[in-house]
């Protein structure tokens, strides 16, 4: 088993996903665990299906690298939908599923009018399951995504406790001075930017799994932020790097093996932190 993973490794295709899907992980965890406290959990979802439409018109448009246009095309959804989720007229819930709804539609539809492939139902389920994306980025993605990535974690870092107070009480933070708007609108801009580089891991159908889960595994453990978002930020990459490379290993979808293992990673969390709980209560 050892021979075939360092034979592989031997690939600069495979170091590449996998120090990009480490990142993605890293980077999903830290804005997860913020989406997950303020119940915005299914903006990641919203989003990444906005993400599939922006690329159904990238590959419409013959885009050859197509991540700065798919990058802008989310940004500006994930701004718009932010907006719009704060007009009295049309609820949050249903704003995000008009554009869910709606980016998915036009993605499939502009897929079958413009897509030249004959394999059209394979480029589909890559684009939504993220079958073989992450093993086909070129040197340009690798360095984009990570310079995207230690931008990610920079803001993160950078304004930890502006974002921490947004995230418990978006009034006390207002009344202190904070500009809460601001910092959710920043909140949005990241996610969509974690969207569209979680695309080429997981598919943009599974983006939320890989948002939510290492979040809710730490959650089932630790109480408080830090300790929530470090073992957040722990689960997820160890699930990303154990889901790829039981991918590599054993042939199976990229995507769908990195959430089955953080699901794995949920329901041992869940075990132990019962476990935990029932010590505390003796």
């Amino acid at each position: 088993m050892f021979d075939k993973l360092s034979l592989y490794m031997q690939y600069p295709f495979v170091r590449y996903a996998v120090i990009v899907g480490i990142l993605i992980a890293l980077c999903s965890s830290l804005f997860g665990v913020i989406l997950v406290l303020k119940r915005f959990s299914f903006i990641g979802d919203g989003l990444s299906h906005v993400a599939f439409g922006a690329m159904a018109i990238a590959t419409s448009l013959k885009v050859t690298n197509n991540m700065p246009l798919i990058l802008t095309i989310t940004v500006v959804c994930a701004i718009l939908l932010l907006r719009t989720g704060q007009n009295t007229k049309i609820k949050g819930d249903a704003t995000l599923a008009m554009f869910s709804v709606g980016a998915l539609a036009i993605g499939y539809l502009l897929m079958n009018v413009f897509s030249t492939s004959t394999n059209l139902s394979g480029d589909v389920c890559t684009v939504l399951f993220g079958s073989t994306s992450i093993l086909t980025l070129t040197k340009i993605e690798v360095w984009l995504s990570a310079v995207l990535s230690v931008f990610v974690v920079s803001i993160f870092i950078l304004f930890y406790n502006k974002i921490f107070a947004v995230t418990f009480d978006e009034s006390f933070a207002q009344a202190t001075g904070t500009k809460a708007g601001i910092y959710n609108l920043l909140i949005a801009v990241i996610v969509a930017v974690i969207v569209v580089l979680a695309m080429n891991l997981v598919g943009s159908l599974l983006v939320s799994a890989l948002v939510i889960f290492p979040p809710l595994s730490a959650m089932r453990i630790f109480k408080s932020f830090k300790s929530v978002t470090i073992c957040s930020a722990i689960v997820s990459v160890f699930c990303a790097l154990t889901g790829m490379l039981i991918s590599i290993l054993g042939g199976t979808p990229v995507g769908s093996t990195i959430v089955a293992v953080n699901i794995v990673a949920y329901v041992l969390a869940s075990v132990i932190g019962n476990i935990l709980r029932r010590r505390c209560a003796l």
